[in-house]
């Protein structure tokens, strides 16, 4: 509605006028004065600005120092600390310490990694952004964006499943578990030096026993190039074992 002047009324009684001010997308209902008191009202001024927000200066990226450990890959390390840029980024950053092929990172290596996330960010985050009702959009993502894995059997399954839905290769935990027993009893360094494969010179390597030939022709985008990561291996072998059986959850012996 235009400030101004009201019409003054012809008589002197209190006339009530409701006038809808949005703020925010909610109504406030406010009383017009008549015509003995119009001179008197004077417009609000804290209105607008409790209306405006402060737009939040972004949070520089954090670096830090990370040490490699047994089975890590860049996309891993990339996936924990959210590095903006991905492992690609991450192996732009630390070229020089890891070399020319970015799969082969050692245990001890040194890497700089660059975070924009805290522990207390991610708190403040989780605690803002969830919805009062459970099961809502924004607490799921929230949880999805800030998910870990444990370093063992059980973490890398769940990592390699998570992955594999967002490719769409299908498996299920019971199928991939049931076969990385069978081959390599959950052993992520095995390597078969005695069968057919390994006298043709392409012994199989980690837990679902992998050729180098097949783990390069199904690695999944994203993951390491190194046989021995245990999320890489698993989510190639998926892959192979969904163009050839269907599902890894169908492979019940060598395949």
């Amino acid at each position: 509605m235009p400030r101004g002047k009201h019409r003054r009324p012809r008589s002197n009684q209190l006339t009530r006028r409701v006038v809808a001010a949005g703020t925010g997308g909610a109504a406030l209902t406010l009383p017009l004065l008549g015509a003995t008191q119009a001179s008197a009202a004077q417009p609000s001024q804290s209105a607008p600005a409790a209306a405006q927000s402060v737009p939040q200066a972004a949070q520089p990226a954090k670096s830090l120092t990370y040490t490699v450990a047994k089975g890590d890959s860049l996309y891993r390390i990339a996936d924990k600390y959210d590095v903006s840029g991905g492992w690609k980024q991450l192996y732009k950053d630390n070229r020089a310490a890891v070399g020319d092929d970015p799969k082969l990172i050692r245990p001890g290596l040194k890497l700089k990694v660059k975070t924009a996330k805290t522990d207390a960010a991610k708190k403040t985050a989780t605690k803002s952004s969830a919805p009062a009702k459970p099961g809502g959009g924004v607490a799921q993502a929230t949880q999805a964006s800030a998910k870990t894995y444990a370093d063992n059997l059980d973490g890398w399954i769940r990592e390699a499943l998570d992955i594999m839905a967002q490719k769409g290769i299908p498996g299920s935990y019971d199928g991939i578990y049931r076969n990385v027993m069978r081959e390599s009893s959950g052993n992520p360094q095995a390597i078969n030096n005695w069968d057919s494969n390994a006298a043709k010179g392409t012994p199989s390597k980690g837990l679902l026993q992998t050729i180098d030939p097949t783990f390069q022709a199904y690695h999944v985008d994203g993951t390491s190039w190194d046989p021995y990561d245990p999320v890489a291996n698993i989510t190639a072998a998926c892959n192979y074992a969904a163009d050839r059986y269907g599902s890894i959850d169908n492979v019940n012996g060598p395949y």
